[in-house]
């Protein structure tokens, strides 16, 4: 039976074919196309909306639109039994849809309205599974990428002094103009919120909420892409300041989230981490100035984290929705064929030499240590490097070895499915597509001579997280681990550096504070004492006395007679 999950899926991979051999072939002619259409003309004055077609806008968009289509596939099974699969499906495609626009987008209008469709969809569905946790994720998500969408307002705003929205047109001259520092720098506030840098970093764990084909799609190409997207196209109009402070912001992200990740023990949420800590390392050699190896790496991360997600989301289906890894021995023996992509996407991840993620990761890293940069970001980007391996390999230790963990029910199975089929999709352009892309991406190699120790820094750093992974995720039968013997720093470490409660409690506490003292004080205490019930009260007392009088008792008319002659007699 043919369903939209199917529809859809099919006609995703097709496009998204035709956009490959499109993208190769404008990448060969070195072509970019731009199409005006007017919408409006008014006096003179045309509204036209812009597209803009050259290589990197169509391998992106064929990128997306293939993860989209795998993961549409693997939703059919995944979200079987929702009586609104529907409904899902058509938020993925809106989804997916408004990331298009935001992609072929040279203009900040058209920009804002893919933008803003990412944020709202992505409120859609992170609140989709409807109970309390998911409406918090969905808030601190919605409101954290609502900071975004004003600097991107504001960097509207700000363009009226040029002749027209589209940046693409100034990016060249405008270099080192005052007005043109601001809207970068309001860009770059854009992207640290949808890229969830530091100090906005709180949202993206948080967003785990949402079922996991949606992760899978946010997490690799869609939401979390489009600030570095956008840096990407705006690339040329960095100062030197601007790259500077913004090297150290993404250089501090991908090191906390390393560290992060070590320590926690939600599967989704570490996978989540380690996505916080590929968005670092991408922005931080885009303040290098190497937008297209930050490409590259966009590109292949994309490819093995849809993946990982998916793998996840396989995992966690079969236990029962248990997410926490310390019930998932032994999986191997049970899903030994998800479990064998789980680990190649893994390793793919730690920059394992000849797997899709290593011809990214190790070039960025090599050509981070031609630069002439202080001690502080070599450290944060080594050890980074490491921390990545480390999580890797705990995840690895963890799903492979032990027995049953703790878990007496289980009913892991793994049968033939669409959610295999979903995957298999993707497992070959997993190991493949980091040399593909660097063949095309790159026509001309790069040179790079470094000396030995610093070539072989990198694997140095690989193999030793390996062995601290391997060696900090051991755990006996009495749960003897060595995080627990540090309880206070593994949990501020976990915690993120405290940052959701520092972006949630840390911001809101005093307003909601002072609003509980406001009603209680002043509008259900004396404001109410000498607002409205003093109001009533004088009130009610005057319509009574005024009833009294007009009872007809004979002896007060008589009385009020007296009174009025009396004052007649005194006053005349």
């Amino acid at each position: 039976m043919i369903t939209i999950c199917k529809v859809y899926s099919g006609l995703f991979g097709i496009i998204s074919f035709i956009l490959f051999i499109f993208s190769v072939k404008f990448m060969i002619q070195d072509y970019s196309l731009i199409i005006e259409y007017s919408l409006i003309c008014l006096n003179s004055s045309n509204i036209i909306m812009t597209i803009l077609f050259d290589w990197m806008s169509l391998l992106f968009m064929s990128f997306v639109l293939f993860i989209s289509s795998m993961v549409i596939y693997y939703s059919e099974e995944y979200m079987e039994g929702d009586l609104n699969l529907n409904r899902f499906i058509l938020l993925v495609v809106m989804f997916v849809l408004s990331m298009m626009l935001l992609i072929i987008s040279p203009n900040l209008i058209s920009i804002l309205l893919g933008w803003d469709g990412l944020g709202l969809v992505s409120y859609c569905l992170v609140i989709y599974y409807q109970n309390v946790k998911s409406y918090n994720a969905g808030m601190l998500t919605a409101l954290s990428n609502r900071i975004g969408d004003v600097a991107l307002l504001m960097s509207i705003a700000w363009m009226l002094n040029f002749g027209s929205w589209s940046f693409v047109f100034y990016l060249s001259f405008f270099k080192n103009d005052s007005i043109m520092e601001l809207i970068s720098l309001l860009v770059v506030l854009a992207a640290m919120t949808k890229s969830a840098q530091i100090p906005f970093s709180s949202w993206l764990p948080a967003a785990m909420a949402a079922p996991t084909p949606v992760s899978s799609l946010v997490h690799s190409s869609t939401l979390v892409t489009a600030g570095v997207y956008l840096l990407i196209r705006f690339n040329l109009v960095f100062s030197d300041s601007l790259k500077m402070m913004f090297l150290l912001i993404a250089s501090l992200t991908m090191f906390m989230s390393g560290l992060g990740a070590n320590f926690e023990f939600d599967l989704k949420k570490i996978i989540a981490l380690s996505t916080l800590s590929q968005l670092g390392l991408m922005m931080s050699i885009l303040a290098l100035g190497s937008y297209e190896l930050a490409f590259f790496h966009l590109l292949t991360h994309a490819l093995f984290k849809a993946l990982l997600f998916m793998c996840a989301g396989a995992i966690i289906h079969s236990m029962n929705n248990c997410q926490d890894i310390r019930y998932m021995g032994n999986l191997i023996n049970q899903m030994p064929l998800v479990c064998s992509f789980f680990n190649i996407c893994n390793f793919s991840l730690c920059g394992l030499p000849f797997l899709s993620g290593f011809y990214s990761k190790d070039l960025i890293v090599e050509v981070m240590t031609m630069n002439t940069l202080n001690l502080l970001i070599y450290f944060l980007f080594y050890i980074s490097i490491g921390l990545t391996v480390c999580y890797s390999f705990r995840l690895s230790y963890y799903s492979l070895s032990g027995s049953m963990n703790y878990i007496s029910l289980n009913c892991l199975s793994e049968k033939k499915s669409f959610m295999i089929y979903g995957m298999l999709g993707l497992i070959f352009l997993v190991v493949f597509s980091g040399s593909l892309l660097s063949w095309l991406i790159f026509p001309s190699p790069y040179f790079i001579c470094l000396p030995l120790y610093l070539k072989l820094m990198t694997l140095f750093m690989v193999f030793l997280g390996m062995f601290i992974g391997y060696e900090l995720a051991k755990f006996k039968i009495n749960y003897h681990l060595k995080s627990l013997q540090f309880l206070t720093l593994s949990s501020f470490l976990a915690m993120m550096w405290n940052m959701p409660m520092i972006s949630t409690l840390g911001i809101n506490y005093y307003p909601v504070y002072l609003g509980n003292l406001y009603t209680k004080i002043f509008d259900q205490g004396w404001m109410e004492y000498y607002g409205g019930q003093q109001l009533k009260l004088n009130l009610q007392f005057g319509s009574k006395f005024l009833q009294f009088l007009s009872i007809n008792h004979l002896k007060i008319y008589f009385m009020m007679m007296v009174i009025w002659l009396g004052f007649v007699l005194i006053f005349f």
